[in-house]
């Protein structure tokens, strides 16, 4: 028997020269296991480099300047149904905006239709004026002073209706702004695209938007300075501040800036007429 020890000491050490490069090898490959895992959580722990689309000039959800209408209702970044039908456009809001609000729609409709017939009526009247009543001449008769009496009542009733016209016609293109100025308003927030018989003519932001620079909705006028005041933004008369498209004949940046903080954003092409 003690011959025999040796080999079996011998035949117990590779056993465990095998045991210890197998269990090496598992070791291994759990490592490898684990820094696989390890670098897979880290890559979906990771945020996007791809940050949200930019409100940009060039287009915002696949809406571009002067696409047709069609084409950019085909694009699915729109709800259906038109929300503003006022000076022959057609609005729309982005999708999950706001439905269309039929009395508002309709006071519009009733607003555009009479400010027509108004300055329609307006223009015809101004066109058939009567000319001043000249003066009689030396020893004309009492018949003549009574005709020109009755021709001068009649003048200036036909005057004082004229007159009444214009004012009227004159009220109906205020009422033509206040509704304008209301439409706007009630899609300052959530956003609006404009199209005219020629194709896409505005764009507003919705609120979450943000230009490349970082403008948007609750942006302060001093960031909107910073961003923008070295490439031409100036206070228009209309309240906003505007910034020509670098490229875009025709085409500004339009802010509304509210209470000293940006309240909404639009790229518009002013030009262009609905009809």
């Amino acid at each position: 028997m003690g011959k025999n020890r040796g080999p079996v000491r011998a035949v117990g050490v590779g056993v465990s020269v095998v045991l210890l490069v197998a269990g090496a090898a598992a070791c291994g490959n759990d490592d490898k296991k684990d820094a696989k895992a390890g670098a897979t959580a880290a890559t979906s722990a990771a945020p996007s480099s791809k940050g949200p689309e930019a409100f940009a000039a060039a287009g915002y959800r696949g809406l571009k300047p002067l696409m047709a209408k069609d084409a950019g209702l085909a694009t699915g970044a729109l709800e259906a149904a038109p929300v503003s039908l006022l000076d022959g456009c057609t609005d729309f809001v982005y999708q999950g905006g706001p439905a269309p609000d039929k009395t508002r729609m309709d006071a519009e409709a009733a607003t555009e239709a009479r400010y027509k017939d108004l300055n329609a009526k307006a223009d015809a009247a101004a066109g058939k004026a009567p000319a001043p009543a000249g003066t009689l001449p030396p020893g004309a008769s009492a018949k003549d002073a009574a005709a020109a009496a009755a021709g001068s009542a009649a003048g200036a009733k036909d005057s004082a209706a004229t007159a009444k016209l214009m004012a009227d016609a004159t009220q109906s293109i205020a009422d033509m702004w206040v509704a304008r100025e209301a439409r706007d308003k009630a899609f300052l927030a959530t956003g609006r695209v404009s199209f005219a018989a020629t194709g896409l003519r505005e764009l507003v932001a919705p609120a979450e938007a943000k230009t490349a620079e970082g403008i948007g909705a609750g942006s302060t006028l001093d960031d909107l300075q910073q961003a923008y005041g070295a490439k031409g933004l100036q206070l228009a008369k209309s309240g906003k501040y505007e910034l020509p498209v670098e490229g875009q004949q025709g085409w500004k940046w339009e802010f509304t800036v509210d209470g000293g903080k940006v309240a909404g954003m639009a790229v518009a092409n002013r030009d262009i007429k609905c009809v």
